[in-house]
Formats: C-alpha cells, sequence, structure tokens
C-alpha cells in the first residue's frame, strides 16, 4: 500500500541551520534512504522550498496568496511516497527517519490516487 510521509517541522529551525548542519541531517537521511530504495519501497521524495517561495490559489474564489495557505507553527517541508505492506511498516520507515532528523512530525496517510507523471531533471526548484 502506497502512504505519503508528510515531512513536519518548525521552518524557522530548520532554515536557520548551517550548511553543515543541514549537510549532516541529509547525510543521515541519505542512509535511511539508501535502506529503503534498495528493498524497493522508497517512491519519490521531495524536500520543499521555504513557505516564503509558496503561492496559494484558494479554491473557493480564485484569489492568488503570496505564501502557504496555512499558518502553523509547523510547515510542510516535504514528503515521501512508500511503497509499504501495512501502516506499521510505514511507521518502521517514519521512526527511522525521526532518529536521523530529530523535532517535528512525520504525518502518514494512505495515497488514494498515485500518477508518476514524467521525470524530473533538476532537483533544484525554480522558485517560478
Amino acid at each position: 500500500m502506497l502512504y505519503a510521509l508528510l515531512c513536519c517541522n518548525p521552518e524557522d529551525v530548520v532554515c536557520a541551520w548551517t550548511k553543515e548542519e543541514d549537510d549532516a541531517v541529509m547525510a543521515r537521511l541519505g542512509v535511511v534512504h539508501e535502506r529503503w530504495e534498495r528493498a524497493g519501497k522508497l517512491k519519490p521524495a521531495i524536500r520543499l522550498l521555504p513557505t516564503t517561495a509558496a503561492t496559494t490559489l484558494r479554491k473557493a474564489d480564485g484569489l492568488v496568496l503570496d505564501g502557504p495557505y496555512a499558518e502553523t507553527k509547523e510547515q510542510l517541508l516535504g514528503f515521501y511516497i512508500v511503497d509499504v505492506a501495512s501502516l506499521e511498516e510505514g511507521l518502521q520507515f517514519a521512526r527511522e527517519l525521526t532518529e536521523a532528523n530529530p523535532g517535528g512530525a512525520y504525518e502518514l496517510r494512505p495515497v488514494g490516487l498515485y500518477l508518476p507523471g514524467s521525470p524530473v531533471s533538476s532537483a533544484q526548484g525554480t522558485g517560478t
């Protein structure tokens, strides 16, 4: 079953990391990613740019707003798609990610529709 693991963290904390701190977290996460990818369970993973790069289109009235829709203490900073046998296996992946990157929360949500789309040629966001 496919699950989305939504990575939520206080953005002001994560964006304040030095390059060395960010590199260390990404290296620890890389170990977890590699293990789950080798098992064939890790699907696309996305790291989002800060909410200052977000634009929101309100569905009700079509209004376009700068920034994210929700103002919360923790922001959605990225997400993973995993193909696991059960919620418990998905929670195990989240626990391993938490050991590599403490703080915030991982929300697991079953995927109702998955469209892989076209391959992405660059890992860098454009902000546009």
